[in-house]
C-alpha cells in the first residue's frame, strides 16, 4: 500500500510540474478577436492579460462615444473568454479531462 502511495505522489508531482510549465507557456501564447466588423481588435495572452486594443479611426465618432465604449468592452470580454478557453483546452489535454479544482 505504501509503495502505491509513493507512485501516486510521484505522478502527482510530475503532473504538477507539467501544469506549471504549461502555465508559463500560456504567457507566450495569444488569442485575438475583432468586433464591429473589424473596427476594434483585442489581443490577450494565456494568462488572461489584455496585451493590446486596436481601434480603426473610422469608428471614432465624438458624437457616439457610447458605441466605441461598447465595442471595446465587447472585444475585451470576448478575447479574455477565448484566452480562458485556450488554457482550459490545454489543461484538459494535460490532465486527461480530470478536473483539478483551482487549476483552470
Amino acid at each position: 500500500m505504501v509503495k502505491g502511495m509513493g507512485n501516486m505522489l510521484k505522478q502527482a508531482q510530475k503532473l504538477q510540474s507539467k501544469i506549471f510549465k504549461l502555465q508559463e507557456e500560456m504567457a507566450d501564447r495569444t488569442v485575438e478577436t475583432t468586433v464591429g466588423g473589424g473596427m476594434v481588435k483585442a489581443v490577450a495572452n494565456g494568462k488572461q492579460e489584455l496585451l493590446s486594443v486596436k481601434i480603426e479611426p473610422e469608428v471614432i465618432d465624438p458624437n457616439d462615444v457610447q458605441m466605441l465604449e461598447d465595442l471595446v468592452v465587447a472585444a475585451v470580454n470576448d478575447v479574455l473568454k477565448k484566452a480562458q478557453e485556450m488554457v482550459s483546452e490545454e489543461m484538459t489535454k494535460l490532465t486527461g479531462g480530470f478536473n483539478i479544482p483551482g487549476i483552470t
